[in-house]
């Protein structure tokens, strides 16, 4: 293992990225935003509700704000050494990794087949490597798919590492053409893989049109008369590395599982998955660390595991209460920016304090930690302490823990005490490894407290509480190039149905046993790090957001004044004015243009509030115990990969055409009436403003409405102006018609309303 040595360079240092000119900045905003609010409050006695209601909205646009500020003010990031790491350490630890899949339609096997092979062909020993696959929707297709790539795997994983590929999922990788300076050796090896990785692809396919014929197969028995929601455990190995020594050759570990499920049991979803795949794994290998990603989510950095044993390794008594490293997610579709600047700045904010956040994928975890050790169960030098060794593995303990398996209570032990996990045929562990997967194992056990803990259908910020809580911290690296690339749903309803789950499970956090709120009387959690979990308070904001972009449609209509006169003007120009400046910097800092900046604030702003809208609704709903919270797959985007089975022979090198993800599309859910409506609204009142103007009856004196309103009225419109193009537009990019009839009944009565008031 590691050097002991204390006079050696360390293998991962904490940078600090803290900046006092951001830091004058956001405090400007703050007592800029705290100045409206005083000057709002002494004149409120001169003007009518409209101002109690921008009043509440800003006092919630500035509490947000707040939390914001405070959780940016010391950003940091672990910065690893895997040069230090070869040198030192020759005997690596093992790891499993983790590919929870569900739905072969809105889950793409193809998609998930390229991710697989991505992490079977990291820079490892492919003998301290094992991935594991929960397939949660039991699809024959899912496993024929993975059969199909462990073959092709024997050929992809030494040619990454003979070549020293970067890109390690063949269909990004393939979107890049040879180049004419290219040796002959290696355009030969090019032309083979890539031959082989369409007919995996053409295999697939032709599976997916008529899967049928797998029924012939007896290795697919298991499959017959199954349902996604009614089924027994199935454990697949499908490839097993046999008395592997780490060579390049070599392929890991790959093992497809796919848990029992009936109609009348709860499966805690994507959770429920996790915890089984942990158990499996525990039993199979029990390596000491685990990765998970999910289906879409590639490994793009050959050396990304390597990265993450730079933090476990390090010598230090810190290191020792790192629960787990979380690498950012980053996208290769068009409209995530928004995603990719707020996980740099709250990454690296709450970095600084007592960790980031697990965001449920690219997250390598610990296992002893994943099995419910606190930070004080460990002596100094990391072992189990006596006290927690009184807890944790007196038998009854381990029973009433983790269940009545003696392979799995065997398992957790040696995990526990860091004992080394002989090398054993997992074949003969297919048997105990069905058992765990019962439906009914978690019956009356830990599972839910300890594991990826139930209660959310976010189960990673939920879980991500509860390791903090519990004294550990985390680390967060944000490699050049990223460490893993995925992709989002299309814009418009997957992608609001997508964030309405995350908004839904991250207000859940809020209200159940694993609440920050605790954390003030109970837990090792930071003050700022409890602060920083209620990010999740970000979905209230949709609220008072929607109500804001009303507020100047009212004020033209009704003729009343929205902002302040005069000089105080300016506090709101200059208010408005820096937080669009921030905003674009950060953008332009990471790489981001000025055209991608106003796409994405006009597109993510209108997902964000829609789904955080409706997100609230679920969470009313649940409270008042009408409806429980459901668990909706989003549909994964891939790219068109038609292009490569149609290559010329002549030229065989085609490129894969990216996706193009450039509109907004609507259908006639009622997600989309919300924004339909806003759009309408401030439409109607500029119209009515315009021609009051031309009339000469609209008044610019008294409290009146004017120029500023006009300007809010305008700036809404902008900020929603997809849906002022799908007003335009045809077919899935047009607002359909009962959206719209629906948004303009509610817009007629709005207007009547406002000027009959």
């Amino acid at each position: 293992m590691a050097d002991s040595s204390s006079s050696l360079h360390p293998l991962c240092e904490r940078i600090s990225h803290k900046s006092y000119v951001l830091r004058a900045v956001d405090l400007t905003i703050l007592g800029l935003l705290y100045s409206l609010l005083l000057y709002r409050i002494l004149h409120i006695s001169e003007n009518d509700n409209v101002w109690l209601l921008a009043f509440f909205c800003e006092s919630c646009f500035s509490l947000v704000w707040l939390i914001f500020t405070c959780l940016k003010w010391s950003p940091a990031e672990d910065i690893p050494y895997i040069n230090r790491l070869n040198e030192r350490v020759h005997d690596l630890p093992s790891l499993d990794m983790f590919v929870p899949t569900a739905d072969p339609v809105r889950e793409s096997p193809i998609i998930t087949v390229n991710t697989v092979l991505s992490l079977l062909s990291v820079n490892y020993p492919a003998n301290k490597l094992a991935c594991y696959v929960s397939d949660d929707g039991c699809s024959s297709l899912t496993y024929f798919s993975l059969k199909e790539a462990s073959k092709f795997a024997l050929i992809w994983v030494p040619f990454c590492k003979k070549y020293n590929v970067r890109v390690r999922a063949p269909f990004r990788y393939f979107l890049e053409p040879l180049v004419a300076t290219d040796d002959s050796e290696f355009r030969k090896d090019w032309k083979m893989t890539k031959r082989e990785y369409v007919k995996l692809c053409r295999k697939v396919e032709d599976a997916t049109g008529d899967s049928h014929w797998l029924d012939a197969d007896d290795d697919f028995e298991a499959f017959s008369n199954t349902k996604p929601n009614d089924h027994s455990t199935i454990v697949k190995v499908v490839w097993e590395n046999k008395g592997g020594v780490g060579d390049e050759k070599e392929v890991p570990h790959l093992v497809y599982i796919s848990r029992e499920k009936r109609p009348n049991y709860l499966h805690h979803y994507k959770t429920g998955a996790m915890n089984f795949l942990l158990r499996v794994s525990g039993l199979m290998t029990n390596a000491p660390y685990t990765l998970n990603v999910d289906c879409d989510m590639y490994a793009n950095e050959p050396d990304v595991v390597r990265q993450a044993m730079c933090v476990f390794l390090q010598n230090s008594k810190n290191s020792n209460h790192c629960a787990f490293v979380q690498f950012p997610q980053k996208f290769y579709d068009s409209y995530t920016n928004e995603l990719a600047v707020l996980q740099s700045i709250l990454g690296r904010g709450v970095a600084g304090i007592q960790g980031p956040f697990y965001i449920g994928t690219g997250c390598f975890h610990t296992r002893r930690v994943m099995y419910g050790l606190s930070s004080d169960d460990l002596e100094d030098n990391g072992n189990i302490s006596q006290v927690a060794t009184r807890e944790f593995l007196a038998e009854d303990s381990l029973v009433r823990k983790y269940g009545n398996s003696k392979e799995l209570v065997k398992s957790v032990v040696d995990a526990l005490q860091r004992k080394s996990n002989p090398q054993k045929s997992l074949a003969n562990l297919i048997e105990a490894a069905q058992e765990v997967g019962h439906c009914h194992y978690e019956y009356q056990t830990s599972w839910g407290n300890l594991g990826w803990m139930y209660d959310s259908v976010a189960e990673d910020i939920n879980t991500s509480v509860g390791i903090h809580l519990r004294g550990w911290t985390s680390s967060f690296i944000s490699p050049d190039p990223p460490a893993f690339i995925g992709s989002t749903p299309t814009l418009g309803l997957e992608a609001i149905v997508q964030q309405r789950r995350w908004a839904t499970g991250a207000i859940e956090v809020l209200f159940n046993k694993q609440s920050p709120f605790m954390g003030m009387f109970h837990g090792k959690i930071k003050f700022r790090q409890r602060l920083a979990y209620f990010w999740a308070l970000m979905c209230l904001r949709s609220i008072p957001e929607l109500i804001y972009c009303l507020l100047p449609a009212y004020c033209l209509l009704h003729d009343s004044a929205l902002f302040p006169k005069g000089p105080c003007l300016c506090t709101i120009v200059t208010l408005v004015g820096m937080h669009c400046l921030y905003s674009l910097w950060q953008f332009m800092s990471l790489g981001f243009s000025v055209q991608s900046w106003y796409v994405v604030q006009s597109l993510w702003r209108i997902i964000a509030t829609s789904s955080w809208l409706f997100s609230i609704q679920d969470i009313i709903l649940k409270l008042l115990g009408i409806s429980q919270i459901g668990f909706v797959i989003a549909k994964k985007t891939i790219p068109e990969t038609k292009s490569v089975y149609e290559s010329k022979p002549s030229q065989g090198e085609d490129d894969v055409p990216k996706l193009n993800l450039g509109k907004f599309e609507f259908d006639s859910s009622g997600l989309f009436i919300p924004g339909t409506f806003i759009m309408l609204v401030n439409l109607a009142a500029l119209a009515v403003f315009l021609v009051r103007l031309q009339r000469s009856s609209c008044s610019h004196g008294g409290g009146g409405s004017g120029l500023a309103e006009t300007c809010g009225c305008i700036l809404v419109v902008m900020l929603f102006l997809p849906f002022l193009k799908g007003l335009f537009e045809h077919g899935k990019y047009s607002i359909p018609l009962s959206t719209l009839s629906k948004a303009a009944f509610l817009t007629v009565l709005f207007v009547f309303f406002c000027v009959g008031k």
